[in-house]
């Protein structure tokens, strides 16, 4: 009976909380356990995320990260983490803000998207994509050839 209960710890809780998965990817990353934070995101993106990582980590190593504020709307949840790290080719300590997407699916969170919300541009972390100018919109109507006045003799 033990070992059973033992095994079930091995995933994700069955109603695991929001705050746990977001502390569950982030230390992932931090410490370099790539397959347990990949764990936190939906399973066609797990193997590439866990590769990308694996090479990524021959230069960058994220040295801390701290989790400024989580937003959560009903299944969907915006979180911003600040994130120290450097480039061990370069040696400068660099922080970076990114907000984090996150989706309950069922009863489990994960992280459907991650960009840098400010701070300098770190690998791997996908740029915000910039919204095209809106349109300029003239305040004063066009006149047209029906509001004109009409000709008199």
């Amino acid at each position: 009976m033990a070992l059973a209960m033992a095994a079930c710890g091995a995933g994700q809780k069955p109603m695991e909380s929001l705050g746990e998965s977001v502390r569950s990817y982030n230390e992932g990353v931090r410490w370099e356990r790539f397959a347990a934070a990949a764990v936190n995101l939906p399973s066609p993106e797990r193997a590439r995320f866990v590769d990308e990582w694996d090479q990524r980590s021959a230069d960058l190593k994220v040295t801390d990260y701290e989790v400024v504020k989580i937003d959560p709307k009903d299944a969907e949840a915006k979180v911003q983490v600040k994130l120290s790290w450097y480039r061990t080719s370069e040696g400068t300590l660099r922080e970076t803000q990114a907000m984090q997407t996150w989706e309950r699916h069922g009863k489990t969170w994960l992280m459907v998207d991650e960009t840098r919300l400010r701070g300098a541009e770190m690998p791997g972390l996908v740029e915000p994509r910039e919204l095209p100018p809106e349109p300029v919109v003239d305040p004063a109507p066009a006149k047209s050839a029906r509001s004109r006045p009409p000709v008199t003799d």
